[in-house]
């Protein structure tokens, strides 16, 4: 069985060699509307796994093809922290990995389980889901296991969050219809404020998902992150379905947006047309717009508010 793949080129987080814990067959405790991967019952444990000496040996080996990777990412077809061995998985990983670091994508499900906890606390960056924090909207959007209480979730994000000394980054994907609404970004709102984490990513739908249902396109994203609080670290994660025809920007404009939402050089690209892109430069070199770099990703801001956003 190859539980090694990559590596994966990733705007976000680097270069990335991957680490699927579930190779075989989906396991999770989720069955998202969204996922990729055909519907299946969900599981609270692994029925067929596999011992972690097996996944570390493959490892080394991809490490040695492949050294100049960023991050060893670890995944699964299903939820990795469902993974039994996962704590020596991680520790074996560490006596090797050198100067590269640890990412795990997990849906936060089982953060409220002391021992995922606390294995989770040992990597060096970790990527929670938090699609949807009201009860009704989080049962539609990722269909969870029965034992799976909300309530703990959040809670157990938040703790993590303040506990946490690497890079932490919280991802939400917008389905249309469900976690769209203003009375579920406004609870979203809420509870991110609660956090401490380096990026918010929001996202959609990029890839055929298992239910029909329909995901949102690059505007309405740009239109919901204004909705959330500005000094949270919002990034707009989702390039596919771009509709929009860059707009021309005054330098006053330029900065305004900026101060209510920090843009990438990939947001600049498709909101601003050339000239506007040119004012930006300008006030770049005057000082007045800065560009800060926040968990793998640079940001353009105000020069007067590079220490508001709410990171780490």
């Amino acid at each position: 069985m190859k539980f090694i793949f990559g590596p994966v080129a990733s705007r976000r987080f680097g270069t990335s060699l991957g680490i699927d814990l579930s190779p075989g067959k989906k396991q999770c405790n989720f069955d998202c509307l969204y996922c990729e991967l055909a519907p299946a019952l969900t599981v609270d444990k692994q029925s067929e796994t596999f011992q972690a000496s097996e996944i570390i040996e493959q490892l080394q080996a991809s490490l040695i093809e492949h050294p100049n990777t960023d991050v060893i990412t670890l995944t699964a077809n299903g939820e990795p922290t469902l993974y039994p061995h996962l704590d020596e998985l991680i520790k074996g990983i560490d006596a090797i990995k050198k100067s590269k670091e640890t990412l795990i994508l997990t849906n936060s499900a089982t953060l409220s389980s002391t021992q995922t906890y606390q294995s989770l606390l040992k990597l060096d960056q970790v990527k929670l889901s938090l699609d949807a924090v009201s009860l009704e909207v989080f049962k539609k959007i990722d269909r969870p296991h029965t034992n799976i209480n909300l309530d703990k979730l959040i809670d157990s994000v938040i703790t993590f969050s303040k506990e946490f000394t690497g890079k932490l980054f919280i991802e939400i994907l917008f389905v249309r219809g469900l976690n769209d609404t203003k009375e579920e970004i406004k609870a979203l709102n809420k509870v991110l404020k609660e956090l401490q984490c380096q990026r918010i990513d929001l996202g959609t739908i990029d890839r055929p998902p298992a239910y029909p249902i329909e995901g949102l396109n690059y505007n309405e994203l740009f239109k919901i992150s204004h909705l959330f609080d500005a000094d949270l670290p919002i990034h707009i994660a989702s390039r596919k379905n771009i509709k929009t025809e860059p707009s021309a920007y005054t330098d006053e404009e330029i900065i305004n947006t900026l101060d209510k939402r920090p843009l990438t050089k990939d947001d600049v690209a498709i909101l601003f047309d050339e000239a506007s892109i040119k004012r930006l430069q300008n006030l770049l070199e005057k000082q007045e717009i800065s560009i800060k770099h926040i968990a793998n990703l640079d940001f353009y801001m105000p020069s007067k508010n590079i220490s508001r956003k709410k990171v780490k």
